[in-house]
């Protein structure tokens, strides 16, 4: 398929951009601790820009020193140019063009402990108030704008952002259900509107005339009384481009509400969910518009487009899955990309997981935050491989092993490739996986990867056959558990009823809350059945990230489904699940039931033993190794191809 209109020129200013697909700001963590300019994002950028991307939109960059967060980008200070430099420098030799975000956050998660923390309005704390900013400290900030607007211009950037959204502080001063004050810069919507649009005119005012201002906005305050209005945007959209601004990046969200999902929606969230929103700012303001919000195949693009909905789209994810997004859609090779499926796992999950994560990854792309220490190295002795499972490791390996020169092999039990990831697939809203996992198989096979379906591997055939190497890949199967009375209700595992190989009928009772056992929930409410879901710990979903956790735990309330912490299962009666609740005894009453308590490692022991007692190198991987997250399997999968 040609996308004729997403891979057209455009002119802003002095700004030329190649096709209409940008690299949006999203946080990395891949600055120094400093907020310094590092050679891994200057690698992590240069693949998206070597990639065919239009233009790379560099992160969050602080444009204040004392209340700049570690490893948040900074360009407060004249220190900074320099690395910055470096930066635009490796973007435009890439063949792309960069911007940089101007940013000055609040109170925020990751925000470091020893930074100046601006507040729009007085915050009680508990133990002590953080005051309001003052009227001088606003203008330090004003200034601060400026500067940093200038050293963008001197950074060699081609365009600056103004952050406008989010919380962060211009966005607290816009919104009404954020400002409080009763100053000059509080109250009327006029008054509101007066700190972001100074920031603009003194940004505008230290940048050369033919270098593009974008603002990121939001559309509207979800879930906030008293919020902005998406006609209360459209109006000061119109202020804001009186004062110079020229491109709309309309985005949704803030992070002190449920709407913080909105920012970096999971899937859970429609895809193109906020398009409309750019298209009745765009028709209302007459300005230039950035389309944002899970949009990740550039078919979907490419309908944005051409129905003038936007002018411009952010594929912001979609680029992390697959660093060389636009060049194979420009080259007609869409069906080659490995699209994100919005599970957050590595780019929210990790952007958070400030303990284990240095900075974030993607659980399509393990390469990232790596691209220049690791390459996929031609191999000049290739090794025969067997891999012992065709799920999203399995796959993942026999991918970077072939790309590499070796000689996989996939065994799979099953009749299809993909794993858990089809059947996770089956849940309500996550169809995305099942077709990501359809897609990654046949990618693989299009490789000449040889695929045995309905093999099972045992000692057998490894004596049979001559392998160099084995890759265990067999994944995990649902924990089975005996129940006093278990024979007096139909009951069934999470996985075989979410393939559809068992069903239920009734009332039914869910053992298991976690993540499986939520969707399991989700699945059958959605089809008519009433749903109690018994969980051992005091809170459900606690393998689940915090913004599918948000969607997730809000969809349940809405199908009625009752979630019965602290319970532990005890016996199945006549009547239902008999559970231990807090030290009281009572019955679930239910018509089936279905088992959703884990799973486990599929024991491959004999195989292992086999492998080590004819020194063939054997690697056991993802959840054959143990049970985990999608990620953990795909990036041992990575790491063992890419090394061995």
């Amino acid at each position: 398929m040609k996308f004729n209109n997403l891979f057209t020129s455009c002119d802003i200013r002095g700004l030329h951009l190649k096709n209409r697909i940008i690299l949006p700001a999203m946080g990395t963590r891949m600055a120094g601790e400093k907020g310094e300019i590092t050679p891994r994002l200057i690698a992590y950028h240069k693949a998206r820009a070597k990639g065919g991307c239009a233009l790379n939109i560099v992160e969050v960059a602080a444009v204040h020193t004392p209340s700049a967060p570690a490893h948040f980008v900074s360009i407060s200070e004249d220190s900074y140019i320099e690395g910055h430099k470096k930066l635009t420098d490796a973007i435009h030799e890439a063949g792309g063009k960069a911007g940089v975000q101007l940013w000055q956050g609040s109170i925020a998660v990751g925000m470091d402990p020893k930074a100046k923390m601006f507040v729009v309005n007085d915050l009680n704390l508990g133990q002590y108030t953080l005051p309001a900013i003052t009227i001088e400290e606003i203008k330090e900030v004003v200034e601060a704008y400026g500067k940093g607007a200038k050293r963008a211009a001197l950074a060699g950037y081609d365009c600056v952002e103004f952050h406008c959204a989010h919380n962060y502080l211009p966005h607290s001063f816009l919104s009404g259900g954020l400002n409080h004050r009763t100053d000059e810069y509080g109250g009327s919507f006029e008054n509101r509107c007066r700190f972001p649009l100074e920031c603009i005119r003194e940004i505008r005012k230290n940048i050369p005339e033919d270098m593009p201002l974008f603002m990121r906005i939001d559309a509207q305050d979800d879930c906030l009384p008293n919020g902005l209005s998406i006609d209360e945007v459209v109006a000061f959209c119109k202020l804001a481009q009186k004062e110079g601004v020229d491109v709309l990046d309309v985005s949704r969200g803030n992070i002190i509400t449920p709407a913080t999902v909105y920012e970096v929606p999971p899937l859970d969230i429609p895809r193109g969910f906020n398009v409309s929103n750019a298209e009745k700012i765009r028709k209302e303001t007459g300005m230039l518009t950035i389309a944002v919000g899970r949009i990740n195949t550039p078919e979907q693009a490419e309908e944005i487009i051409a129905n003038e909905q936007a002018d411009f789209v952010v594929v912001g994810r979609g680029q992390l899955a697959d660093s060389e997004f636009c060049l194979k859609a420009e080259e007609g090779r869409s069906q080659d990309i490995v699209n994100c499926v919005g599970c957050n796992q590595g780019c929210y999950d990790g952007f958070c997981d400030v303990v284990n994560r240095p900075f974030i990854t993607c659980l399509r792309n393990p390469m990232i935050g790596h691209e220049e220490e690791w390459t996929i190295e031609p191999i000049k002795d290739p090794k025969r491989v067997a891999i012992i499972g065709g799920g999203m490791a399995g796959l993942e390996a026999a991918k970077v092993l072939k790309e590499r020169g070796h000689l996989p092999e996939i065994f799979e039990a099953s009749n299809q490739l993909g794993g858990q990831f089809i059947t996770a697939g089956k849940a309500p809203g996550k169809q995305e996986m099942e077709v990501a996992a359809d897609n990654f198989g046949k990618q693989v096979e299009a490789m000449g990867v040889p695929v045995h379906y309905e093999t099972k591997v045992d000692v057998a055939l490894l004596e049979k056959e001559t392998f160099d190497q084995v890759i265990v890949a067999a994944g995990a199967e649902p924990i089975k558990i005996t129940l006093p009375g278990q024979e007096k209700k139909h009951i069934v595992d999470s996985h075989s009823l979410l393939n559809g190989t068992e069903n239920v009928e009734g009332s039914v009772c869910v053992i298991g809350g976690g993540l499986v056992g939520l969707e399991v929930a989700d699945y059958l409410a959605g089809k008519g059945h009433e749903v109690h879901v018994v969980e051992m710990q005091d809170e459900a979903g606690k393998d689940l990230g915090n913004l599918r956790k948000i969607c997730v735990n809000g969809k349940l309330k809405q199908l009625h489904v009752d979630i019965l912490c602290n319970s532990k299962c005890v016996a199945i009666t006549n009547d239902g699940v008999q559970i231990e609740n807090n030290g009281e005894t009572k019955v679930v009453a239910c018509d089936s039931v279905v088992m959703a308590i884990g799973a486990r490692s599929r024991d491959t022991s004999d195989i292992q033993a086999y492998c080590e007692n004819h020194q063939i190198p054997v690697y056991v991987i993802g959840d054959a190794k143990k049970a985990r997250r999608a990620l953990n399997a795909v990036e041992e999968a990575f790491e063992v191809a890419r090394t061995l």
